[in-house]
C-alpha cells in the first residue's frame, strides 16, 4: 500500500500537516515551544490545543511502534518496519486513515476531566462511532470505523482521571481504514464514497491548483516557492467565530492569530493569483476596526484583542495590492477601502499627537510591531521616525484615492498632510545624519543602533536624495550573510535570539527591500532579496532568523515568512533573475 508524494516534502516538527479551511492540524507542536513525543491532531478553536494523541500500534502486542513520520502536502505518513499508516484530508473537518501492517491508537491527550477542562469520551450508537467532546475546543472528535477492527476502547464515559481512547487492527492479512471528522453538536453518520487514494488526489490537486495560482512564475531559480505556498495554504481557514473571512492564520503552531500588520504580507503575496483571498486579509482586522478608528492588535477564533495597535503600513501596502490585482478595482472597493484607511489615519492624527504635537506617537514597542527594538529602551511613549514615514505614505494613498473618486477637496487636503507631516518629520527627527526618536512627554531625543530608526527609507523616491543614501549605508551595515539584522551585530545589545533585538524579519526585509527600490538603491535592494530569499531557501519560513547563522527561530511555520519570500522571489523572476 502506497501512494505517490507530490509536492514538496517537509518535517511536520516545522511545518503542521494541514489543508486549506481547516481548523486543526496534526503536529507534534501542542504549545508555545512544546514538542510531543507522538503527533497529535491539534485544534486552533478557542485556543491552540492539542486534542487526540495519534500513536502507530504494534500489531503483535499493541505497543508503541517505532516509525518515521514523512510529509507532502496532500499525504502524510508513518511507515514502520513492519507496515505503514497513511492519513489525508478529506475536508477541512474530516481527515481520512489507513493502515496495513501496523494497527493504530487514538486517545485523549489531556487524562484529566474535570467539570470544566478535559476531554470526555464515549460511543454513540446513532452514528456507531466513538467521540471525543473537548471543553477546551468546544467540539467533537469524532471516529468512524470503516474497515478493520476496534482492538480496544478505554475509558468510555469515564469521569475523573483516566486513559480514553480507541485503537484499530486490521483482519489478519488486511488493511484498516477509519475516519476523524471535528465537529460542533451533531450531524448523520459519516459516509463517503470516495476511496482513500481519491481523497489523496483530490488533497494533492487543491494545493496544485493553489500552487500554481499564487508562483506560477516558479522555477530552480526559486526553489522555496512550492513548500512557501504550501505554508501559506495550509495555514489558511475557514470563517468561523470572529473571524469573518477566509483567513490566513500567522501559524498553525501557536501563533495561531492574525495580527493588524502581519496580513498586509499575505494579502499582496496572493493579489495576482487569488485576488479574493488577497482582499480578504487585507479586510479582516477592518472588520474589527473601532469607533476611534483603531485596529486592533490581533483577531483570532474567539479572541480580539485591542490593548495595543500595529503600525499604519495599510496605505502602503493598499496601494500596492491594488496594482496587483490583476482586475482593477471597482469604485464600491475604492471607496469601501478609502473610508476605512480615513478612520485609521484620523485615529493616528488625534488620538496618537500629543496637544501641539505635528508626529504621532507609540504607546509602546508592541504598536510599532518591533516589540522590543532598542529603539524604545530609554521611553516606551515616544514619537519615531517609521511611525511618521508609514502615515505619509498612508496620507498619499489616501490622497490618491480621493482623487480616482472625484474628491478633488479632499485629495487636496491629504496631499498638503502628507507633506507637512513629512516636513516635521525631517525638521524635527533627522539630525543630517540619522533619525531619532523622541520621548511624547520628556522630548528626551535618542538614537539606537536598531535597524527600526532606518525604517523611514520606505518613503523612496518621496526622500531627499541625501538622505536616502546616508540611510542606504547605514542600511549596509546591517547586512550580514543571511539578511538584515534588526539590531547591529556590534551593539552590545545584540541577542542572537533576542526577538526584534538582532534577527532576521520578514516584513522588515520587504518594506526596506521596497523603499531602497524605489529611491533608486536598487543594487543594494537586490542584494537583500538575495540574501533573505537564501535564507529562506536554506533555513525555512521561520518567524525570525540569527542573524549569524541563518538558524530558524521561534515558530517555525509563520506565513508572513513564506509570503516575503514569494513577493521577492516574484519580483526577481519578474526581473529576469539578474
Amino acid at each position: 500500500m502506497t501512494a505517490a508524494p507530490s509536492g514538496p516534502a517537509f518535517s511536520v516538527h516545522d511545518i503542521p500537516f494541514s489543508t486549506y479551511g481547516s481548523w486543526f492540524d496534526i503536529s507534534p507542536v501542542i504549545a508555545e515551544k512544546t514538542y510531543a513525543e507522538d503527533l497529535h491532531l491539534v485544534s486552533h478553536q478557542n485556543g491552540m490545543h492539542g486534542v487526540l494523541r495519534l500513536v502507530p500500534l504494534n500489531p503483535a502486542n499493541g505497543d508503541r511502534a517505532e516509525s518515521r513520520v514523512e510529509a507532502t502536502p496532500g499525504l502524510l505518513s508513518w511507515t514502520g518496519e513492519s507496515g505503514r499508516v497513511d492519513l489525508a484530508y478529506e475536508s477541512p473537518d474530516t481527515v481520512r486513515l489507513r493502515g496495513s501492517g501496523l494497527g493504530f491508537g487514538l486517545s485523549a491527550a489531556a487524562q484529566a476531566l474535570t467539570p470544566f477542562s478535559g476531554t470526555y469520551f464515549f460511543h454513540d450508537p446513532v452514528a456507531d462511532a466513538h467521540v471525543f467532546t473537548s471543553y477546551e475546543t468546544g467540539r467533537r472528535y469524532r471516529v468512524t470505523v470503516l474497515s478493520g477492527s476496534l482492538a480496544e476502547a478505554a475509558g468510555t464515559q469515564a469521569l475523573g482521571s483516566a486513559d480514553r481512547g480507541l485503537a484499530i487492527t486490521a483482519e489478519p492479512g488486511g488493511g484498516w481504514e477509519i475516519a476523524v471528522e471535528e465537529l460542533d453538536t451533531a450531524r448523520p453518520p459519516y459516509a463517503s464514497s470516495a476511496t482513500f487514494d481519491e481523497i489523496v488526489a483530490g488533497a494533492q490537486g487543491g494545493f496544485a491548483e493553489f500552487v500554481d495560482a499564487v508562483a506560477p512564475w516558479r522555477s530552480s531559480a526559486t526553489p522555496a516557492a512550492e513548500l512557501a505556498a504550501y505554508v501559506v495554504w495550509s495555514a489558511t481557514v475557514r470563517p468561523t467565530g470572529l473571524v469573518t473571512r477566509p483567513a490566513v492564520l500567522m501559524s498553525k503552531h501557536w501563533m495561531d492569530k492574525v495580527w493588524s500588520w502581519d496580513h498586509c504580507f499575505n494579502a499582496l503575496a496572493l493579489a495576482p493569483g487569488c485576488p479574493e483571498l488577497a482582499l480578504d486579509q487585507f479586510a479582516l482586522p477592518f472588520d474589527h476596526q473601532d469607533d476611534s478608528g483603531a485596529l486592533p492588535d490581533s483577531v483570532t477564533h474567539s479572541e480580539v484583542l485591542y490593548n495595543f495597535v500595529k503600525p499604519p503600513i495599510h496605505g502602503w501596502a493598499f496601494g500596492h495590492l491594488r496594482r496587483r490585482v490583476q482586475t482593477p478595482l471597482d469604485r464600491t472597493q475604492l471607496s469601501k477601502a478609502y473610508a476605512q484607511l480615513e478612520r485609521w489615519t484620523n485615529f493616528w492624527l488625534t488620538a496618537r499627537r500629543a496637544p501641539g504635537a505635528e508626529l504621532p506617537y507609540y504607546q509602546h514597542g508592541n504598536d510599532s510591531g518591533w516589540d522590543n527594538a532598542t529603539t524604545f529602551d530609554p521611553e516606551r511613549v515616544v514619537v519615531t521616525a517609521d511611525l511618521a514615514a508609514f502615515l505619509v505614505l498612508q496620507l498619499r494613498e489616501l490622497a490618491d484615492l480621493a482623487g480616482e473618486l472625484g474628491e478633488a477637496d479632499a485629495a487636496r487636503r491629504w496631499t498638503a498632510v502628507a507633506e507637512e507631516t513629512q516636513a516635521e518629520l525631517l525638521d524635527q527627527l533627522w539630525t543630517g545624519e540619522r533619525f531619532v526618536a523622541r520621548g511624547a512627554a520628556s522630548g528626551d531625543t535618542w538614537s539606537s543602533a536598531s535597524l527600526l530608526d532606518l525604517m523611514p527609507i520606505v518613503l523612496g523616491e518621496h526622500l531627499p536624495g541625501e538622505v536616502s543614501s546616508a540611510l542606504a549605508d547605514h542600511i549596509k551595515a546591517h547586512l550580514t550573510p543571511y539578511g538584515l539584522a534588526t539590531e547591529l551585530t556590534t551593539s552590545p545589545h545584540y541577542l542572537a535570539d533576542g526577538y526584534w533585538r538582532g534577527p532576521i524579519w520578514a516584513p522588515a526585509t520587504v518594506l526596506v527591500e521596497d523603499g531602497l527600490r524605489r529611491a533608486g538603491h536598487h543594487r543594494l535592494a537586490d542584494d537583500v532579496s538575495a540574501r533573505f530569499r537564501a535564507l529562506c531557501e536554506a533555513h525555512g519560513f521561520a518567524e525570525n532568523f540569527d542573524a549569524l547563522t541563518g538558524t530558524g527561530l521561534r515558530d517555525r511555520a509563520y506565513t508572513w515568512t513564506a509570503s516575503s519570500y514569494l513577493l521577492l522571489a516574484e519580483a526577481h523572476a519578474h526581473r529576469g533573475g539578474r
